[in-house]
């Protein structure tokens, strides 16, 4: 699988793009059918310190791509949230891939 990083006002981040491909490679190991991952890091101006680390990550695969973004106080939080999310749409997805 490739992933690809982008960064929007965020400086470039060895340990972020680490952290994000562990993540993924064990989504990798239970979902062999991953193709690609573009990972999107983004900061965000808010009044609120909870909220404003942007993670979007879109996987491509056979079938529609899937699409998670979460908003923490930190990168590490709003990835976790991400990849959970992304987990939850490709066992769903394999579900469906099964029964057909």
């Amino acid at each position: 699988m490739t992933i690809h990083f982008e960064y929007d006002d965020v400086k470039a981040s060895e340990r972020l793009e680490d952290m994000v491909t562990k993540r993924l490679n064990k989504l990798l190991d239970k979902f062999d059918f991953l193709v690609k991952a573009d990972v999107f890091f983004r900061r965000e101006n808010t009044s609120s310190p909870d909220t404003g680390r942007i993670c979007n990550i879109r996987l491509s695969l056979p079938g529609p791509l899937l699409f998670a973004e979460a908003s923490n106080g930190s990168f590490e939080a709003s990835i976790a949230e991400s990849i959970d999310d992304l987990e939850r749409q490709l066992r769903k997805r394999k579900g469906k891939m099964q029964s057909h």
